[in-house]
C-alpha cells in the first residue's frame, strides 16, 4: 500500500483550524466516536496529502465523511478525493449531516458494520 505523501504545512494548519470549528453534525458524531468508544482510535480533521477527511481510523483504514448541502455541487471533487483515499487503502463512508442529526444510532451501526467488514478482510 502506498504511503500518503506528507501534508504541506498549509494543509496541516488548515486541519488544525477545522478541528476548532466543527459543524453541529461533526460535533455530535465526534462525541460518540472519540476516546476509543467504538474500540478503535479515531482522529478528526487529519490531513492526508492535500485532503483533510472529517474523521479517520488509521488502524481500520476507515474514513468517515459528513456531507452538507455544499456537497451536492462538488460531486466531481468528492469522487476524485475518494479515489485518491481508496488508492491509499482507505475505505470512505459518507453520511449526510441530517442523517447524523436525525439517526445517530443508524450512523453508528453503519460505522461499526464498516469496521467489521475491514476486520474480516485482514
Amino acid at each position: 500500500m502506498p504511503r500518503p505523501p506528507r501534508s504541506n504545512p498549509k494543509t496541516r494548519t488548515h486541519a488544525i483550524e477545522l478541528r476548532k470549528e466543527l459543524t453541529p453534525a461533526e460535533r455530535k458524531l465526534w462525541a460518540l466516536i472519540r476516546n476509543d468508544q467504538l474500540g478503535v482510535n479515531f482522529r478528526r480533521q487529519h490531513a492526508i496529502g492535500k485532503y483533510i477527511p472529517d474523521f479517520i481510523c488509521v488502524q481500520k483504514k476507515l474514513i468517515i465523511e459528513l456531507d452538507g448541502s455544499q456537497h451536492l455541487e462538488q460531486e466531481e471533487y468528492d469522487e476524485e478525493r475518494t479515489k485518491y483515499l481508496n488508492s491509499l487503502g482507505y475505505k470512505v463512508i459518507r453520511f449526510w449531516n441530517n442523517e447524523v442529526t436525525n439517526n445517530i444510532g443508524g450512523v453508528i451501526l453503519a460505522i461499526l458494520h464498516a469496521m467489521e467488514d475491514e476486520t474480516s478482510t485482514e
